[in-house]
Order: C-alpha cells, then sequence, then structure tokens
C-alpha cells in the first residue's frame, strides 16, 4: 500500500484528504507543521509527501530542502499563494509538481498517480516510448519516421520523458541542458520546446504530449 504523508496546517483540508485517500486505498499520514513533518517523514519513510508550503513553523520551501538532503521521494505542493515565484522556489528545491489552492481532488489524485509511478525506468521501457505520431527510443537515440534531433533536442527531450507526467522547472532544464550561468535564457528553452513539438507533435499548435507550464516549466505527458 502506497505512503502518504499529507501536511497543512488546515484541519478541515487535512481532514478531507485523509477520508478521500484512505477510501482510495492509500496509506496516510498527517502533519499540521513542518517540524513534525520531518519527523514523520524520517520515521515513518512515505512513497509520498504532499506538502503546504504556508506552514506555521517553517516555510515549505525549507521542508523541501530538508527532506531533498536525504531522500528522493516525490512531493507534491499545494500553494494556495497566487504567485509564480513560491511555486518556481519549491520545484527548484525539489519539489516534483505543485497544485493550487482551491483544488479538486480529481486533480490531485492525477497528480499523485503521475509520480507515484516507478522512479525508476528500465531501459527496455525507455526503447519505446510514444510521442504524437512517432516512437522515441532513448537507448538507441532514434525517432520513427526518420525524424532526426540535434544534440540539445536530444538532451532536453531525455530530461522530459525519463519523468513523465512530472513537472520540470525551467531552472532545472536550463541547468542540465545549458549549464548553470544560463538560468535566466528562457527564449532558448522556448525556441527549442517549438522546434521539438513541430518535429513530434501531431498538432504542434496544441501538444499534447509536449506541455508548458507557464512561468514554471515544462512537462511530457504520456
Amino acid at each position: 500500500m502506497t505512503k502518504i504523508l499529507v501536511v497543512d496546517d488546515e484541519p478541515q483540508l487535512l481532514r478531507a484528504l485523509r477520508i478521500n485517500l484512505v477510501a482510495r486505498h492509500y496509506d496516510v499520514e498527517v502533519a499540521r507543521d513542518g517540524g513534525t513533518a520531518l519527523r514523520h517523514a524520517a520515521g515513518w519513510h512515505p512513497d509520498l509527501v504532499v506538502l503546504d508550503l504556508g506552514l506555521p513553523d517553517i516555510d515549505g520551501v525549507d521542508v523541501i530542502h530538508g527532506l531533498r538532503g536525504w531522500t528522493s521521494v516525490p512531493i507534491i505542493v499545494l500553494s494556495g499563494r497566487a504567485g509564480s515565484a513560491d511555486k518556481v522556489d519549491a520545484l527548484d528545491a525539489g519539489a516534483d509538481d505543485y497544485v493550487t489552492k482551491p483544488f479538486g481532488i480529481d486533480e490531485l489524485l492525477a497528480r499523485i498517480r503521475a509520480v507515484t509511478r516507478r522512479s525508476v525506468t528500465q531501459d527496455e521501457e525507455l526503447a519505446e516510448i510514444p510521442v504524437g505520431d512517432h516512437v522515441v527510443d532513448l537507448v538507441a537515440k532514434t525517432v520513427s519516421g526518420g525524424v532526426r534531433l540535434t544534440p540539445t533536442e536530444w538532451h532536453l527531450l531525455t530530461i522530459l520523458l525519463r519523468n513523465p507526467g512530472k513537472l520540470i522547472s525551467q531552472r532545472r532544464l536550463l541547468t542540465e541542458v545549458w549549464g548553470a550561468n544560463y538560468v535566466k535564457e528562457t527564449h532558448y528553452l522556448r525556441q527549442y520546446m517549438v522546434q521539438l513539438r513541430r518535429k513530434l507533435e501531431t498538432d504542434p499548435a496544441h501538444p499534447r504530449h509536449l506541455l508548458t507550464e507557464p512561468g514554471m516549466g515544462y512537462r511530457f505527458q504520456p
């Protein structure tokens, strides 16, 4: 049974989430502050953490840093903050995805399913990844239909395809593909994503797989 640690200082939300998650056969623990969350995580070893950013004792981003010091457990951030800066900080700190309050339980469940898929993808699974009308093979570095990708396009696409359903921040993509000195060059990402969609998506103007989260980053939706 998948173990989920839910961290939020709103008692009613905690109760609602526990009821809904238990009804769907998840094992649930709750915490109302960051200190308790870190202790629960260390002692209980959850498979997923659902974390509010606005906690009474420790900022949610600092909780993420604390977790990332010793675990790669998937983290979904709950944010009631209107701006994107806090969400970007959370993603850069190591969160896997975010959901903005108020949210529907179906949306949260979909994000949970996405990030709790196997974290380690086997090579044979990387050999056949459908994207639009094409099949991408990350092992052989080929795309069906004779589509050719540049080395930079391959690097960018590989990061996204290895993390299906997960939101990858602009900062992470820029750092991993171009280097730490390029974290503000977001136009690089826009340009290369346009190229990838043109080569891989059935309808590049309305992509179904290579998606943009404005101001946040990009995700590959299988």
